[in-house]
Parts: structure tokens; C-alpha cells; sequence
């Protein structure tokens, strides 16, 4: 059961969190939506007891549109004002865990936007569910350009289908990171780390190799 949170942000703001800790946790990912979704999408409430099942603690937040129930983000400087608040309440709630943070897709973006404006305190590494380098269609890797500011282990986990980042253009973007960049590509996996029948495999595979590479690589990080 996980436990709820309010989290002050801007402007007398708060915003909903939700935060499950197994007994045995190792660490804390603070863990932030997609554009599209909530932090109470499938993707991200069966994400997060699979993390708990092999002892990873997650802290999930809404940002200030989700949670007024719109559509249209909030501004870059709301949602990374919103992503400090929520780490801050990380340090708070499990002082004595390690700290990570990212998201699903804008919300590991937004997290990573934050952290090349100024440390997160605490926090020992990125990890983005789908790093949205560009729209569908619309090439181009300038969403990419401040990761040359974070100063912390990025893990980019990317399936080999997402039209959000191609592998032709991502991998040279890891690559210019040097060691502080980890990429793990899931075979068949789009954006949403779905993989089609023919591939063999299912959702749930794809989801225990991401908890699985996650966990080896906090371990590898330190």
C-alpha cells in the first residue's frame, strides 16, 4: 500500500505523490509521468510494484496541470520547480535511502532539465523510461542539448521502435556523454514499451527487463 503525500510547489501549489517502500528497500526512485498521463497510469503503478518486488522504493508525483485535469503541460520553469519540490520531499520521507530520479518519458526529461540547472541534492543518477528526444516525425536532438550539464550516471532506456528517439540519433548523444551515459535498447519495444505478438515476448517481459537493468545499474553507479 502505498502511502500519499502533498507536495508544495509554486504559487501556494501543491500537487499529489504516492510513495512505496518494500521492507527490504536498497534505494528510492523519485519517479515522474509522462506528458499524457498521470502518475496513476497502468504503466507506472505496475512499474513501480515491480521496483518495490526487487527492492527499489519510488516516490511518484502529479505535476500542477495533471493535477487540475488538464491536457497542456505547464511551463518548463513549473515543471522543474516541480520536480525539486518532489525530490525534497524524497529526502524528507527516506533519509536514509539513496536517492535516484527520472520519469517516463517528459517526466525524465523535465527531470534531467532540472538537475543541468543545479544538483539535486541527493539524487546519485537519472533513469528515463523513454527519453523523448523529439515529436513523432519531427527529427531532431535540441531537447537533448542541456544532458551536457548533468553531472550525475544517466541510464537512457529506449526501446528499438520508439519514434520519439531513434537509435541513429540517440546513440551518438550517449556516446558524446561518455561514461556518464548508459543505454540499454529493448529489442521490438515502441515508446511505450509495448512489443508486438510476433516478437515472442510480452508487455510484462519488457517490464522485468527494465526493473532488472535499473537494479544492475544503481548497483554498477554506486
Amino acid at each position: 500500500m502505498a502511502d500519499t503525500y502533498r507536495i508544495p510547489v509554486a504559487d501556494a501549489e501543491e500537487v499529489s505523490a504516492l510513495a512505496l517502500r518494500p521492507p527490504d528497500a536498497r534505494c528510492l526512485l523519485v519517479l515522474a509521468h509522462g506528458a499524457g498521463a498521470g502518475m496513476t497510469h497502468p504503466f507506472l503503478e505496475v512499474l513501480a510494484d515491480e521496483l518495490a518486488s526487487a527492492g527499489v522504493a519510488t516516490l511518484r508525483y502529479q505535476f500542477p496541470y495533471m493535477e487540475r485535469g488538464r491536457r497542456r503541460p505547464d511551463a518548463p520553469s513549473v515543471l522543474t520547480a516541480t520536480v525539486r519540490a518532489a525530490v525534497r520531499l524524497a529526502t524528507e520521507v527516506a533519509p536514509d535511502l539513496p536517492l535516484l530520479a527520472g520519469g517516463k518519458s517528459m517526466g525524465g526529461r523535465m527531470t534531467s532539465l532540472t538537475a543541468s540547472q543545479g544538483a539535486l541534492p541527493a539524487v546519485r543518477g537519472l533513469a528515463f523510461f523513454g527519453f523523448p528526444l523529439h515529436p513523432p516525425g519531427r527529427p531532431g536532438t535540441s531537447r537533448a542539448d542541456h544532458l551536457a550539464h548533468v553531472q550525475v550516471p544517466m541510464l537512457f532506456l529506449q526501446g528499438t521502435h520508439d519514434d520519439f528517439a531513434p537509435l541513429e540519433l540517440l546513440r551518438p548523444i550517449c556516446a558524446a556523454l561518455g561514461a556518464r551515459a548508459t543505454l540499454h535498447t529493448v529489442d521490438g519495444a515502441d515508446h511505450s514499451f509495448h512489443v508486438p505478438k510476433r516478437s515472442g515476448r510480452t508487455d510484462a517481459d519488457v517490464r522485468r527487463e527494465l526493473v532488472g537493468t535499473f537494479v544492475s545499474w544503481v548497483r554498477d553507479c554506486g
